[in-house]
């Protein structure tokens, strides 16, 4: 109940609350957006620091972990997505995508959670948010025949048309290729990335001259953000009623058997409560800026209509409100 009653979680529920009574926040274009910089900044900054401390023999384990899982948790999406759900192949592997990748915003929540509770966490856990923003692309371009060749949607209507495979052609390598480099030069892994770099380099006295800017005001600024979050998230309600009822289960379903997988993979990795607790709201989270922007021009047939309000609508709340704390209950329990 304190969880809920944090002021970042009471600003998200506001925020929500003034979407669903028709009205705006009075907030300027792109002050969302500098935000989420802001936040990476810091994010990147603390975390750097803190993997200043570690040896690099310790953490590497969970690195090579974090990328296998943004890689392979896509082909569980697809099998779920293409056989209970019923999608096309298309759309199917673009969602699964988006369960591989993860998301800032609920990693961020999840880390004021842990320090609310007095539990500690290792800077090296940011870089492990960074390695699974990308794998999860690749492998749900594969999932839709991109490393074949083209794919060509039969049907239109995005939730049972079938898929041809065109192998004479370079079409699909290009795609892949581009979708790989927008991965790999997306603004906010490249932010978040080198603003790790920099703490690394700075040190925990860099990062004491910097406390005024990157660490007083966080709780303040994750506040705002999570504000037009709420805002964000309850528009995309009414596309999110449009979705099958399968497809929303899907939403609900997918978090929690991520949950899990990250939680089994977490144990023999020998993490602790809060190290653990952040992988596993990694595996849990859906991304709704990284994967997005890379499948735009790599599989243009997919539907966004399905995909956004998922991951934005269903699952980002569902996290927010009640997947975090469930994820540290059950991690406490586990792990004592």
């Amino acid at each position: 109940m304190d969880v809920l009653l944090s002021a970042p979680i009471l600003f998200f529920i506001l925020g929500a609350a003034i979407a669903l009574v028709g009205a705006r926040i009075p907030f300027p274009d792109g002050f969302g957006k500098a935000l989420a910089a802001y936040l990476l900044v810091a994010i990147g900054l603390k975390g750097g620091v803190a993997l200043s401390g570690a040896a690099m023999g310790e953490v590497l384990p969970l690195f090579i972990a974090a990328a296998l899982l943004s890689f392979a948790m896509p082909i569980l999406g697809f099998a779920l997505l293409r056989g209970p759900v019923g999608l096309d192949r298309t759309n199917a592997a673009a969602i699964a995508a988006h369960y591989g990748s993860v998301s800032l915003v609920t990693f961020v929540t999840a880390t004021k959670l842990l320090e609310a509770q007095g539990i500690t966490f290792g800077g090296h856990m940011v870089a492990a948010l960074a390695i699974m923003e990308g794998p999860a692309i690749i492998s749900g371009l594969l999932l839709a025949g991109m490393a074949g060749g083209a794919v060509a949607a039969a049907g239109s209507n995005g939730q049972g048309g079938t898929v041809t495979l065109s192998m004479g052609g370079g079409n699909g390598n290009g795609r892949l290729g581009a979708a790989v480099r927008e991965a790999a030069l997306n603004g906010s892994v490249l932010l978040l990335a080198g603003s790790l770099l920099v703490g690394l380099v700075i040190g925990k006295p860099g990062l004491d001259k910097l406390a005024g800017l990157f660490v007083a005001p966080w709780d303040g600024a994750l506040s705002l953000f999570l504000l037009e979050m709420g805002y964000l998230a309850a528009s995309r309600l009414r596309q999110a009623a449009s979705l099958s009822p399968r497809l929303i289960a899907f939403g609900f379903i997918m978090p929690l058997l991520g949950a899990a997988i990250g939680l089994a993979v977490s144990l023999p990795l020998g993490l602790e409560l809060g190290d653990t607790v952040l992988l596993v709201t990694l595996c849990a989270s859906a991304s709704y800026i990284a994967v997005p922007a890379a499948l735009r021009h790599a599989l243009p047939d997919a539907d966004p209509g399905l995909s956004l309000p998922l991951s934005l609508a269903i699952t980002f709340p569902f996290n927010i409100l009640i997947g975090i704390p469930l994820y540290l209950a059950l991690s406490r329990a586990i792990l004592g």
